[in-house]
């Protein structure tokens, strides 16, 4: 048991510093070797735990919920996933701002796209939405206007609460999807 926790310490310290980073210069330009000297850890030991520096971001992004919305559970109600996603990024605002903010790696930042379009998209077909091309473009907006409120926020841009977001978010957004969905 104790090697498991050994085990746990050592990718926490490795993922926290790529965090680290990443706040101070940005994805791009942080390396192995910065990441390595930051968690003060030995090259062998990063390289037995991960195989470069995008494996230490993607692993960062199994502890955020948000990324892994529950679809709707009530009946009409669209977007379900809005604010308990605000409500986790408030909780992780750090560790988002560095992984989805305009400072972190656009690879993370098109993968929460991806798993946010199967989201959006199970709702809509749920809610009687067809697929087709028509559906591909509706998801893209409800996506971007999400993503965009979601990166503004966690970039500083704005001190609104959760609920706050989740309500422009809804208000912006809903009435355009009822009305493509035929539910005006």
């Amino acid at each position: 048991m104790s090697g498991d926790r050994r085990v746990r310490r050592t990718r926490r310290i490795v993922q926290e510093a790529l965090v680290a980073l990443i706040l101070e210069k940005g994805y791009d330009a942080v390396t192995v070797t910065d990441i390595i000297g930051r968690a003060d850890v030995g090259r062998s030991t990063f390289y037995s735990h991960f195989t470069d520096k995008q494996d230490v971001l993607f692993s960062n992004l199994d502890e955020l919920v948000f990324l892994h919305p529950v679809p709707a559970t009530r009946s009409g109600e669209l977007f379900a996933f809005s604010l308990p996603m605000f409500e986790h990024v408030r909780e992780q605002r750090r560790l988002v701002r560095a992984l989805l903010g305009r400072r972190g790696g656009g690879q993370v930042y098109a993968r929460g796209e991806q798993l946010l379009s199967a989201v959006v998209r199970n709702e809509l077909v749920a809610a009687g939405a067809r697929a087709s091309a028509s559906l591909d473009l509706l998801v893209v907006c409800v996506v971007g206007a999400f993503m965009g409120l979601l990166r503004a926020w966690v970039d500083g841009e704005g001190t609104a609460t959760p609920a706050e977001l989740d309500a422009a978010f809804r208000a912006a957004i809903e009435p355009g999807v009822r009305a493509t969905l035929g539910q005006e």
